[in-house]
Formats: C-alpha cells, sequence, structure tokens
C-alpha cells in the first residue's frame, strides 16, 4: 500500500523529455499518445545514435527559402533540473543543443522543452563560428513555445526575420530546417501537410490545434521553424510519432498557436496560457440519449458531465446542461465544429484561439429550454499538475517525513517514464479524475521517511496521501507546515491514506528535526515558497 515497488529502476538521470502519456478528460484524440515524444533537444553528452536518412526532395523549396534559412539559429542550453525525489537539491547539469529561428522585435522563437530548466542559453547563427548568450523572456508550457532574445547588437546584424504564413492546407508542401543529431550545419527535410487536427502536446499534456507532416523531425529539429513553398514559416517542429508501424511521421506547431502565443505576451508582458472550458463532456450520437434530454431533431451538441470547481463556469453551467453553441458556433454531436472546406475539427479549437480573461458566448439547453451564458475564460487548475512551470519542487520536513506536493514530474521522478502503470492506483486516479475544489488545493504526501530513532515503525510510509492533521483537513502544503509549525499539542497526529496514522510527541518530534536535517546535508526543513 504506497510502497514503491522491489527492485524497481531509479530514473533520477533520465532525460528530461522522455514519452509523456497524456489523459485526455474532454476529447478523444486520434494519436497513439504513448507512442509521441517530444523531438528533445540533443544531449551534448557524446552519445551515439541511429540516424535514419531523411529523404530531402525539396531542392526548388529550399532555393527559395535562402533569406529565410539565414534567420534559423543553434540554441545551446544547459538544464540544470530539479530532483523531485530529493527536492532540497538538483540534479547534475547537462548540455543540450537545439534548434530557433529570428522573428520581428529581436526575438528568437524556439520550444519550450528546449530551455526548460535552462540556467545558461547560447545562440549560434548560421555559418557564424560565435555563440552568443540569450535571454529567456517567455516560456508558454502549454503550446511548448519560448521566446528568446539577445542583448547584444552584432547578433542582429544582417539578418532578416521570418515571415509568417497562412495556416496551409492538406498536402501543401513543407520544409523542416534546424540542426538535428549528427553534424552542426544546417539541415533540410520536405514533405507534405498530412493531417490537421486537435492533438496532444506530449510536452505538458495539452491538446492543440497541430499539423501532421510526413518530413522527418529527430533530436535537435526541436524549435527550427517549418516553411512553405514561398519560404514563409507556417509552423515550429516540436515532436514525432515513434512506433514500429509508421516512418517520418512529425509534429508542427501552426502558426494560430504560435501567433496566439507572441500576442499574448505582447498584450499582457508575460505568458498567461491558453484559457479553456472547464467541463468534461459526452458525446451526444445516441438518439436515445438525444431523446431524453429533449433534443429536438434538430439540434446537436454535447452534454456536460462535470465541471471543474475552480472555473469560472462552474457558477453558470450545470452537469447534464447540453451545449449547444460557442460564441453562435453549432457543435456537433460527436464535439466537432466547421473548420475549412470538408474539414471538422474539436471545438476546443474556438476556446483556444481565445486569450485568459476573454468572454465568449454558451449556449446550452437545459431542462428542455434554450439559455445563452456569457463566461470569462481562464486557465486550467489541475489538481495534479502536469508542470511547475519552473519554480523549485516544495518540501516540508519533521522528524524525518518529507512531506511534498504531487505533479507529474514527481510521478515521473518517482516511478519512471511508465508511472502511469507504476504509481498507486490512489495517486493516479487523483492524477487522472480527481477536480481541485479550490485554486490552492494540493495532493500532498508523505514522500518518504528518513530513518531516525524518533520515527520507527514508520519506515516504510513512501507516497501515501495526507488526509488530516490533528483532526483538521490538510488542502495543501503550506497549509500543513504551518499547522505543524504553530502546534503546541502534546502530540503531532498525522491521518493518512489507507486509514493509517502517524504519532509523534511534539516536542521531541521538532528537537530531532535538526539533527535529521545535518545528518542529511539538508539545508533547510522547508522550502523558499513556505516560509513567505
Amino acid at each position: 500500500m504506497g510502497k514503491r515497488k522491489r527492485g524497481r529502476k531509479k530514473h533520477e538521470e533520465t532525460a528530461s523529455q522522455e514519452d509523456y502519456s497524456t489523459a485526455s478528460k474532454n476529447y478523444a484524440v486520434s494519436l497513439p499518445a504513448a507512442a509521441t515524444e517530444a523531438a528533445e533537444p540533443e544531449r551534448c553528452r557524446g552519445r551515439s545514435k541511429k540516424i535514419k536518412v531523411a529523404d530531402s526532395n525539396g531542392d526548388c523549396a529550399a532555393a527559395k527559402m535562402v533569406p529565410s534559412m539565414d534567420a534559423v539559429v543553434k540554441v545551446f542550453c544547459v538544464h540544470t533540473e530539479p530532483n523531485f525525489s530529493l527536492p532540497w537539491q538538483r540534479k547534475r547539469q547537462y548540455s543540450s543543443s537545439s534548434s530557433g529561428f529570428i522573428v520581428g522585435g529581436r526575438r528568437v522563437l524556439t520550444n519550450a522543452h528546449s530551455v526548460e530548466h535552462h540556467t545558461q542559453v547560447k545562440l549560434k547563427k548560421r555559418g557564424s563560428d560565435t555563440k552568443y548568450l540569450a535571454t529567456v523572456l517567455a516560456i508558454g508550457t502549454e503550446c511548448d513555445i519560448a521566446m528568446l532574445t539577445v542583448s547584444d547588437d552584432e547578433f542582429w546584424e544582417g539578418v532578416s526575420p521570418v515571415e509568417f504564413g497562412d495556416l496551409p492546407a492538406l498536402q501543401d508542401a513543407v520544409t523542416v530546417v534546424g540542426y538535428p543529431i549528427g553534424g552542426d550545419t544546417i539541415s533540410v527535410t520536405s514533405g507534405v501537410v498530412s493531417r490537421m487536427e486537435i492533438l496532444s502536446y506530449v510536452h505538458v499534456s495539452t491538446e492543440l490545434l497541430g499539423l501532421q507532416i510526413d518530413a522527418a523531425i529527430n533530436s535537435g529539429n526541436s524549435g527550427g521553424p517549418a516553411f512553405n513553398d514561398k519560404g514563409k514559416c507556417v509552423g515550429i517542429a516540436f515532436q514525432s510519432l515513434k512506433h514500429e508501424d509508421v516512418e517520418n511521421i512529425g509534429y508542427v506547431i501552426p502558426t494560430p498557436v504560435i501567433v496566439h502565443f507572441i500576442q499574448d505576451y505582447e498584450k499582457n508582458g508575460a505568458y498567461t496560457g491558453f484559457p479553456i472550458l472547464g467541463v468534461e463532456w459526452q458525446k451526444m450520437e445516441n438518439p436515445d440519449l438525444r431523446m431524453s434530454m429533449g433534443m429536438g431533431p434538430d439540434q446537436k451538441g454535447v452534454r456536460i458531465r462535470r465541471i471543474e470547481p475552480t472555473a469560472p463556469e462552474s457558477n453558470v453551467l450545470k452537469p447534464s446542461d447540453v451545449i449547444l453553441s460557442f460564441d453562435e458556433v453549432n457543435i456537433a454531436n460527436d464535439g466537432t465544429v466547421p473548420f475549412r472546406h470538408g474539414e471538422r475539427i474539436g471545438f476546443s479549437y474556438l476556446v483556444s484561439q481565445k486569450y485568459t480573461g476573454d468572454r465568449a458566448m454558451v449556449k446550452v439547453l437545459r431542462n428542455s429550454q434554450i439559455l445563452e451564458f456569457n463566461i470569462k475564460l481562464a486557465t486550467h487548475k489541475r489538481l495534479v499538475p502536469v508542470h511547475i512551470k519552473g519554480r523549485p519542487p516544495s518540501y516540508y520536513i519533521i522528524a524525518g517525513f518529507v512531506f511534498t506536493a504531487v505533479s507529474v514530474p514527481y510521478l515521473r521522478s518517482e516511478y519512471g517514464k511508465d508511472y502511469e502503470f507504476d504509481a498507486p492506483v490512489k495517486l493516479l486516479d487523483k492524477h487522472l479524475h480527481s477536480m481541485a475544489q479550490s485554486v490552492d488545493e494540493q495532493l500532498v504526501v508523505v514522500s518518504q521517511v528518513l530513518v531516525s530513532d524518533i520515527n520507527i515503525g514508520y519506515e516504510e510510509i513512501v507516497n501515501t496521501q495526507v488526509l488530516a492533521f490533528n483532526g483538521k483537513p490538510v488542502k495543501n502544503l503550506k497549509g500543513l507546515a504551518r499547522m505543524v509549525e504553530s502546534c503546541d499539542d502534546e502530540y503531532l497526529k498525522f491521518e493518512l491514506e489507507y486509514q493509517q496514522i502517524v504519532v509523534l510527541k511534539t516536542s521531541t518530534a521538532k528537537a530531532a528535526t535538526l539533527d535529521i536535517l545535518t545528518t542529511h546535508c539538508i539545508p533547510s526543513a522547508m522550502s523558499d515558497d513556505l516560509k513567505t
């Protein structure tokens, strides 16, 4: 119960971008998510890798893009990742290389995962032998885009920024340019747009519009531009499909998502994220279901199953409402809306076109009555966050008990990339199905027990949720730390999942903490964010 599996291999030094399994709550994504990988930056550790030679048949298109290709840069990053299993320290630093490109306003775009947990970022222009120090302006975790700049004026001399083109059509030619593994010079691979749909962005398990192309995207291609045959950028290479039955399937972040990221930054001075409609819904394709909901023969829509308690729409929408339209665009029984000629797309695309704080008109059917609500859109608050957005992990230690808040990076650190199979069932259930009841709610667990005389008999408690302290419910880690620190009762009593309890004498527990910290070379009993 809540224990690590015996003999489980530690994943302390895994690459930062492994397979990110996704759990789509709102609609089915046709992509086999477990086989999709971020096209991770090439890690500079001298590893040998098998390279498939991409068929490059776009010489004419490449010739048209020579000016644009000069705007493609190589990104060098030194990463220092947090150690979520030992949150008071960081992992050994490592280096990576990836691609990026210059856009207007003295800015460079690349992938978010290319500069995640960065301690230093440098850029090198095509044909140059100089690396320039870069500053990270914004990291968009949901859309896997990062914005950089360089203060040295010399970097910007003689380079024209890339121009953005319109969203390409199916079978339009695209050329991916970047610095993949196998060399220091620029690489060009060509293909066509083979699919356009809402797909899973594996870096942070979100669903946004994406392009599927049949050009090769390899490690190091991350952040490189995809050009159309007129030399205009139509996307950013960011992940590829790794599966024994497919070859050369890559994915590109399209211009609507890129422009949304840039305009969000310009409008707010920071990246604020993509809003969502905080509901889980089901299809209404069954005629008996539609009839039971009071829908007419000409009415279509999707039924609301659950509503996020932290979402603004929870004040007006109700379970079993049928969403008929979003901003006057009718929603079909399968949750799709018209996109372009002969194409349909998930209606979440309409939501993702909005900005945080924007309003939208939602029409619903409730008890055979049509109601309209003007809803303010906000970002998603997960009980188990998929990303902590560069912040160090939080922790609190008392009498050797290490308390922390569960996140997907924490689960991956504890159980490896297959955490969805190896983690305790109750934690996975919270991750996949539970909703935060308030914006500050966290899933607090006893991560491990640092063995000492004070905690004899409790040594095997691992990754077990803390439900209450001295009879008061535990809402988040900061609240738990405050209750323990201010406790003047004779005993500290922690109520855990599986009906376990931990009881410690308050005075001896607090006195023993300092010696335990010294033994394990831990600088503080709590992370900095809990001290304020």
